[in-house]
């Protein structure tokens, strides 16, 4: 099985961002988000379910998933959250763990937003990085990238790890809230280590 990192932080810490540049590096990258994606589009894997669920009133026009109607949904109600995670973290892990075994890469960086707070990849995951910066970057990233209100941003903030507990069960940490070159020689010194990891585990004395 190939080596493989799990990675996570808060929302608007920067996890595509620093995946992309150990991707530049050869890292396999294998984001959950992506998976959750393609389960929820139109005719995807999940829909079926989630329609018999949720009902038809949180499907867009095009047969997807609405985001949106599901956000304010699971908030409103966080029982709902529940039936969505339960419909939805099986089929994300049982893709995530086909696409972990079929990497040909030196090692694959697992991103899962949730990671410690689902504890769902023991038996994949070898290594936890933990992309952190200030909270209040976190709103201001969020509020940029997604149109969300800093309300609502909280709101989603509150259902993840507080932010201290998150780096203290972290076996690694990258500073996300400088600028790209401070990301990028983060990350060549991590992917320098994981090699070495990864060569003595598939190398054992």
């Amino acid at each position: 099985m190939t080596y493989c990192v799990g990675v996570t932080g808060g929302i608007g810490s920067g996890k595509s961002s620093a995946a992309a540049l150990f991707a530049e590096l050869g890292a396999g990258i294998i984001d959950t988000d992506d998976i959750a994606h393609e389960l929820t589009r139109p005719g995807g894997l999940a829909m079926p379910d989630i329609t018999t669920a949720f009902g038809a009133g949180i499907v867009a026009t095009d047969g997807s998933l609405d985001r949106a109607a599901m956000r304010k949904r699971v908030f409103a109600e966080p029982a709902q959250r529940k039936v969505l995670e339960g419909i939805l973290h099986p089929l994300i892990r049982a893709e995530a763990r086909n696409r972990v075994a079929s990497s040909t890469a030196p090692y694959v960086m697992l991103v899962v937003p949730l990671l410690l707070e689902t504890g769902g990849y023991p038996d994949l995951v070898r290594r936890v990085l933990v992309i952190d910066c200030d909270e209040s970057l976190q709103i201001s990233r969020t509020m940029q990238r997604s149109g969300l209100t800093a309300e609502a941003v909280q709101a989603i903030m509150a259902v993840q790890l507080p932010r201290q507990q998150r780096l203290d069960r972290a076996d690694d940490v990258l500073r996300n809230d400088g600028d790209i070159a401070r990301l990028r020689s983060q990350v060549t010194l991590l992917h320098d280590c994981y090699l070495k990891l990864a060569t003595a585990a598939q190398n054992p004395q």
